[in-house]
């Protein structure tokens, strides 16, 4: 999916590898976001753990009510840069992140009844400093919509979320919230079959709530989902319950907004035609090894559909570190430049430097005005202060 015609940009002017956003694209998504929220009451959230391109904080905060994150340090990510509400939940906290936490959040949502009670000095003390300090629980509805067992919240065995026949209802005293999360890149009608779900077993909690956040995983900005149907949905679950409802896109902040820049570094054979690029599957985009998926690159096809077809991997020393089989009209050349789409989400978030390989530069650009920032470079020194 991409809504930007990357074949306009002159890839000359890049480094490689090279992430590049089109910040066009982006407010495209962002003001449907916004459309959704003043819609249905709403209050939308971006998920930093899918895209933390606080280059374009300022922008994000615009349009949406704040960020919601994993942890500490995407949580002082939002604080110092979006502005707005800043939500976090994590799977557990230690002590000494969760003081910190409590400084600068507004939301904070534990994973189980355990840490909300174990904690209960720290949030006393912390209330008494901020008294607008809101807190809540993530709840599992044991409903999968998922259909990739590492992405699916609600898989069997879970360590996500509470299940109702181990939520002990006697400890909600100071609990303002529930959380869930069921959906990973899905439309509107999986987030309806899990709302009958929620309320069918945590409906009997609802009115003791301010709020309730939806999670994320919400395809909201791809073309033909089902906006007139979230929107009267979210409205009548307010109005059913008397609560705020908080939706934590992230992916949907970015999708179709970003790519990849690559470049072929050596031609090889062995069986089939092998490309190794100055990119990685493992270092750069670990998503196509993990879930496993095949990116799209813009002007290639599946291997055999057009005539020339190569394998093509990574530079690292893994030997699984393969991208795919792809094919082209004309044979690959050295230093020739791929573009890897959709690549902003999920990936900028997730690079490493195993084997010391070099992270890639970070660039935006204006697909209206032609204007292009080399936001960031990365360097030896990047690889080092990682280690010791």
């Amino acid at each position: 999916m991409q809504f930007t015609d990357f074949s306009k940009l002159d890839l000359g002017r890049l480094p490689s590898p090279c992430f590049v956003v089109d910040e066009v694209a982006v407010e495209r998504n962002l003001r449907i976001l916004r459309q959704v929220a003043d819609a249905s009451g709403a209050r939308v959230l971006a998920a930093l753990k899918a895209f933390s391109m606080w280059r374009l904080a300022p922008l994000v905060s615009r349009y949406l009510h704040g960020t919601c994150s994993s942890g500490l340090h995407e949580a002082r990510l939002g604080s110092e840069y979006y502005g707005g509400e800043v939500h976090v939940f994590s799977a557990a906290y230690s002590e000494q992140s969760l003081r910190e936490i409590l400084n600068l959040a507004d939301h904070v949502v534990f994973n189980s009844c355990g840490q909300w009670q174990r904690f209960a000095p720290l949030i006393k003390a912390a209330r008494e400093q901020r008294a607008g300090l809101e807190f809540g629980l993530r709840i599992n509805p044991e409903h999968s919509e998922g259909t990739v067992p590492i992405y699916d919240p609600c898989a069997p065995g879970s360590r996500l979320g509470i299940p109702l026949s181990q939520l002990d209802e006697s400890a909600l005293e100071g609990i303002s919230g529930l959380h869930f999360h069921t959906l990973c890149e899905q439309d509107f009608p999986p987030l309806q079959r899990t709302l009958d779900v929620v309320e069918e077993r945590f409906g009997h909690l609802l009115p003791r709530m301010r709020w309730v956040n939806f999670g994320g995983g919400h395809h909201i900005t791809r073309p033909g989902y089902q906006i007139d149907d979230l929107v009267a949905r979210i409205r009548d679950f307010s109005n059913k319950y008397h609560v705020q409802v908080y939706l934590e896109p992230g992916e949907a902040v970015a999708i179709g907004t970003g790519v990849l820049v690559a470049e072929v570094l050596d031609l090889t054979w062995n069986q089939v035609n092998q490309a190794i690029l100055d990119t990685s599957a493992t270092c750069h985009m670990p998503d196509t090894l993990e879930m496993p998926y095949r990116p799209d690159i813009l002007g290639a096809g599946t291997a055999d559909t057009l005539p020339h077809s190569y394998r093509l991997g990574g530079l690292t020393c893994l030997a699984g570190d393969v991208i795919g089989d792809y094919s082209f009209e004309q044979p690959l050349q050295i230093g020739q430049r791929l573009v890897f789409s959709d690549m902003a989400h999920y990936t900028m978030v997730k690079t490493s430097t195993f084997n010391g390989t070099h992270l890639p530069a970070i660039a935006l650009w204006n697909s209206l005005t032609d204007e292009l920032e080399l936001v960031r470079e990365f360097g030896y020194n990047d690889f080092r202060e990682r280690l010791s």
